[in-house]
Protein backbone atom coordinates (compact mmCIF):
# COMPACT_ATOMS: atom_id res chain seq x y z
CA UNK A 1 0.00 0.00 0.00
CA UNK A 2 2.60 2.45 0.97
CA UNK A 3 4.78 1.92 -2.66
CA UNK A 4 1.51 2.35 -4.62
CA UNK A 5 0.41 5.80 -2.65
CA UNK A 6 3.78 7.19 -2.08
CA UNK A 7 5.34 6.45 -5.88
CA UNK A 8 1.93 6.94 -6.96
CA UNK A 9 1.65 10.48 -5.83
CA UNK A 10 4.86 11.38 -7.61
CA UNK A 11 4.04 9.75 -10.63
CA UNK A 12 0.79 11.71 -10.87
CA UNK A 13 3.02 15.55 -9.26
CA UNK A 14 5.44 14.73 -12.31
CA UNK A 15 3.17 14.32 -14.86
CA UNK A 16 1.12 16.96 -13.77
CA UNK A 17 3.78 19.47 -14.18
CA UNK A 18 5.34 18.46 -17.04
CA UNK A 19 1.89 18.30 -18.98
CA UNK A 20 1.33 22.02 -17.83
CA UNK A 21 5.14 22.81 -18.93
CA UNK A 22 4.39 21.45 -22.66
CA UNK A 23 1.15 22.60 -22.94
CA UNK A 24 1.97 26.37 -21.54
CA UNK A 25 5.71 27.20 -22.99
CA UNK A 26 7.63 26.33 -25.76
CA UNK A 27 11.02 24.31 -25.75
CA UNK A 28 13.72 26.60 -24.51
CA UNK A 29 11.63 29.33 -23.42
CA UNK A 30 12.50 30.77 -19.56
CA UNK A 31 10.59 32.35 -17.37
CA UNK A 32 12.34 33.70 -14.17
CA UNK A 33 11.24 33.23 -10.61
CA UNK A 34 13.97 34.64 -8.99
CA UNK A 35 16.10 36.19 -12.02
CA UNK A 36 19.63 34.53 -12.05
CA UNK A 37 19.00 32.08 -9.43
CA UNK A 38 16.24 30.08 -10.17
CA UNK A 39 13.78 30.14 -13.61
CA UNK A 40 11.01 27.72 -15.51
CA UNK A 41 13.09 26.72 -18.21
CA UNK A 42 11.33 24.20 -20.38
CA UNK A 43 13.86 21.24 -21.90
CA UNK A 44 13.32 18.04 -23.73
CA UNK A 45 16.46 16.09 -22.42
CA UNK A 46 16.83 12.95 -24.78
CA UNK A 47 19.56 11.54 -22.23
CA UNK A 48 20.42 10.61 -18.99
CA UNK A 49 21.83 12.47 -15.70
CA UNK A 50 22.95 15.72 -16.57
CA UNK A 51 22.13 15.29 -20.03
CA UNK A 52 24.74 12.68 -20.65
CA UNK A 53 24.31 9.78 -23.61
CA UNK A 54 22.23 12.05 -25.78
CA UNK A 55 19.81 10.22 -27.91
CA UNK A 56 20.23 6.37 -26.09
CA UNK A 57 16.61 6.25 -25.33
CA UNK A 58 16.09 2.21 -26.12
CA UNK A 59 19.18 1.79 -23.68
CA UNK A 60 17.36 4.01 -21.18
CA UNK A 61 13.93 2.70 -21.07
CA UNK A 62 15.62 -1.16 -20.34
CA UNK A 63 17.87 0.44 -17.30
CA UNK A 64 14.63 2.07 -16.06
CA UNK A 65 12.49 -0.95 -16.28
CA UNK A 66 15.47 -3.02 -15.08
CA UNK A 67 15.92 -0.64 -12.30
CA UNK A 68 12.03 -0.59 -11.41
CA UNK A 69 11.86 -3.96 -11.53
CA UNK A 70 14.71 -4.18 -8.81
CA UNK A 71 13.10 -1.66 -6.87
CA UNK A 72 9.61 -3.15 -6.42
CA UNK A 73 11.59 -6.76 -5.61
CA UNK A 74 13.63 -4.76 -3.11
CA UNK A 75 10.42 -3.34 -1.54
CA UNK A 76 9.21 -6.90 -1.12
CA UNK A 77 11.63 -8.73 0.07
CA UNK A 78 14.00 -6.31 1.51
CA UNK A 79 13.85 -4.64 4.84
CA UNK A 80 11.15 -3.89 7.18
CA UNK A 81 12.71 -1.05 7.85
CA UNK A 82 9.96 2.61 7.15
CA UNK A 83 12.45 4.66 5.80
CA UNK A 84 14.27 2.54 3.60
CA UNK A 85 10.45 1.61 2.24
CA UNK A 86 9.63 4.93 1.92
CA UNK A 87 12.97 5.42 0.04
CA UNK A 88 12.58 2.61 -2.75
CA UNK A 89 8.62 4.15 -3.04
CA UNK A 90 10.12 7.43 -3.85
CA UNK A 91 12.57 6.46 -5.93
CA UNK A 92 10.29 4.10 -7.85
CA UNK A 93 7.65 7.04 -8.38
CA UNK A 94 10.93 8.68 -9.95
CA UNK A 95 12.10 6.33 -11.97
CA UNK A 96 8.32 5.58 -13.45
CA UNK A 97 7.52 9.14 -13.95
CA UNK A 98 10.90 9.41 -16.38
CA UNK A 99 9.84 6.23 -17.95
CA UNK A 100 6.41 7.57 -18.75
CA UNK A 101 8.10 10.40 -21.39
CA UNK A 102 10.51 8.22 -22.69
CA UNK A 103 8.36 5.71 -23.86
CA UNK A 104 5.80 8.57 -24.91
CA UNK A 105 8.08 10.91 -26.28
CA UNK A 106 11.85 9.62 -26.35
CA UNK A 107 12.57 12.52 -24.45
CA UNK A 108 12.02 13.70 -20.52
CA UNK A 109 11.05 17.16 -20.12
CA UNK A 110 13.24 19.40 -17.34
CA UNK A 111 11.96 22.60 -16.15
CA UNK A 112 14.15 23.63 -12.63
CA UNK A 113 16.61 25.53 -13.82
CA UNK A 114 18.90 27.09 -10.81
CA UNK A 115 21.16 28.22 -13.27
CA UNK A 116 24.34 26.25 -12.05
CA UNK A 117 23.11 22.92 -11.97
CA UNK A 118 21.55 21.12 -15.09
CA UNK A 119 17.75 21.55 -15.63
CA UNK A 120 15.89 18.55 -13.57
CA UNK A 121 12.20 17.51 -12.69
CA UNK A 122 10.15 16.22 -10.33
CA UNK A 123 11.05 12.98 -11.12
CA UNK A 124 14.93 13.35 -11.00
CA UNK A 125 13.97 15.67 -7.37
CA UNK A 126 12.35 11.76 -6.16
CA UNK A 127 15.23 9.78 -6.95
CA UNK A 128 17.41 12.42 -5.18
CA UNK A 129 15.11 12.45 -2.11
CA UNK A 130 14.99 8.75 -1.92
CA UNK A 131 18.82 7.98 -3.11
CA UNK A 132 20.05 10.50 0.13
CA UNK A 133 17.01 8.67 2.37
CA UNK A 134 18.73 5.56 1.54
CA UNK A 135 22.36 7.16 2.39
CA UNK A 136 20.75 8.33 5.83
CA UNK A 137 19.47 4.87 6.52
CA UNK A 138 22.38 3.32 5.64
CA UNK A 139 25.14 5.57 7.37
CA UNK A 140 22.25 5.89 11.27
CA UNK A 141 22.86 1.50 10.49
CA UNK A 142 26.23 1.43 10.09
CA UNK A 143 26.76 3.97 12.89
CA UNK A 144 24.62 1.19 14.91
CA UNK A 145 27.03 -1.70 14.13
CA UNK A 146 30.00 -0.13 14.77
CA UNK A 147 29.18 1.21 17.72
CA UNK A 148 27.75 -2.46 19.06
CA UNK A 149 31.02 -3.62 17.54
CA UNK A 150 33.25 -1.56 20.03
CA UNK A 151 30.88 -2.29 23.00
CA UNK A 152 31.39 -5.96 22.70
CA UNK A 153 34.87 -5.27 21.59
CA UNK A 154 35.64 -3.25 25.41
CA UNK A 155 33.52 -5.63 27.14
CA UNK A 156 34.95 -8.79 25.56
Amino acid sequence: MLLSLIAGIIVLIDQITKYYIKNNMFSGESIPIIPGIFHITYIQNSGGAFGMFQDKTAFFIIVSITAIILLIFFYFLGSNNLLVRTALAIILGGAIGNLIDRIMYQKVVDFFDLRIWPIFNVADIAICIGMGLLLLDMFNNGNKINSNEVKESVEG
